[in-house]
């Protein structure tokens, strides 16, 4: 195992850069424009690249699937809702409202699937859920954030931009999919750093906005430690949620693992993008902070996770 994932250290750099870079006002349109370029280009190799027939195999594992939205789009939402008023006084209104953007955002796909392989999982059905959960998403985190989020600027016009910069590219790398989808997937480990590279731009471009709106003002060491606290107790929860009510619902090992490595993430290239969509560009940095700092912690937590199950032999999951 590496000793330094280079996504974080990138996205840490950025983060910093954000921070103590006043970039001018052009060089922060360039990057945002980039950044949007970047981010329909990511969706559409989303669809070339996942076969339909993969997607639509996960889904006969009801018991599986069922759990896995529930987690992503009932639990999380609820504990998101329940704990905001709490969190306003611990971390201000901005961070607190991040969390609870976080609880509306879909799975993740690559890191779901990837520690779902690793701990010995049905892969099958964590692409299915992932993927599912990301479309979903797309359409159901605006909503939520319509719904549920006073944020001034944000409207359902909102909604047409999330569809037409995620969703159209995804839906027209689907039907271009079988002639193209098995040229794009003998790439992998491009793929990949296109898609760490990706939510790098959209990292830099929100803390530069950020910054130059001077929303940083006043940040206290402390809101950075409870974030980090507190990402670490949702993220908790959420496991042992996943965990033992797979288990209470005789789902086998391998489809457990798919509901504990799909229903407790959530997803940082998804949420960042819909965020620039969504929101005002001055409010966007303080709402993907608590994004990003429970996006680190769930992937140090869950590889740790995913490598000790992967070495476990088959009689120890006798029981839940």
């Amino acid at each position: 195992m590496k000793k330094f994932d280079p996504f974080i250290v990138a996205i840490i750099a950025a983060l910093v850069i954000g921070l103590i870079w006043p970039a001018p006002d052009g060089v922060r349109a360039g990057i945002a424009f980039s950044g949007d370029i970047l981010v329909a280009l990511l969706f559409f190799l989303y669809g070339l690249r996942l076969r339909t027939t993969e997607v639509l195999s996960g889904l006969t594992n009801w018991k599986v699937q069922g759990l896995i939205f529930a987690s992503t789009y009932v639990v999380f939402p609820l504990a998101g809702l329940a704990s905001h008023s709490f969190l306003v006084p611990l971390v201000g209104e901005g961070f607190a409202t991040g969390f609870l953007y976080l609880s509306f955002l879909p799975s993740t796909i690559q890191s779901s699937v990837t520690f779902t392989s690793i701990a010995g999982g049905d892969t099958g059905a964590a692409v299915c859920a992932a993927t599912l959960s990301n479309v979903i998403g797309m359409f159901l985190t605006p909503l939520y954030v319509l719904v549920f989020m006073n944020i001034e600027g944000a409207s359902a016009g909102s909604l047409t931009n999330v569809l037409t910069q995620l969703l159209l590219p995804f839906i027209v790398g689907q039907l271009l999919q079988p002639k193209l989808g098995d040229r794009i997937r003998r790439h992998p480990r491009a793929l990949r750093v296109y898609d760490q590279g990706t939510v790098v731009v959209i990292v830099l471009a929100a803390v530069l906005d950020s910054t130059a709106a001077n929303t940083w003002d006043g940040v206290s060491v402390w809101q950075i430690l409870a974030l980090i606290l507190i990402s670490s107790v949702l993220l908790a929860f959420i496991l042992a949620f996943t965990w033992y009510v797979s288990g209470w619902a005789k789902i086998k090992r391998a489809g457990r693992i798919a509901v504990l490595m799909c229903g407790s993430k959530k997803s940082l290239a998804t949420g960042l993008p819909m965020a620039q969509a969504i929101f005002p560009a001055a409010i966007i940095g303080p709402i993907a902070v608590p994004v990003i700092v429970f996006h680190q912690i769930q992937l140090l937590v869950c590889a740790v996770i995913a490598s000790r199950m992967g070495r476990l032999p088959d009689n120890a999951w006798s029981r839940p």
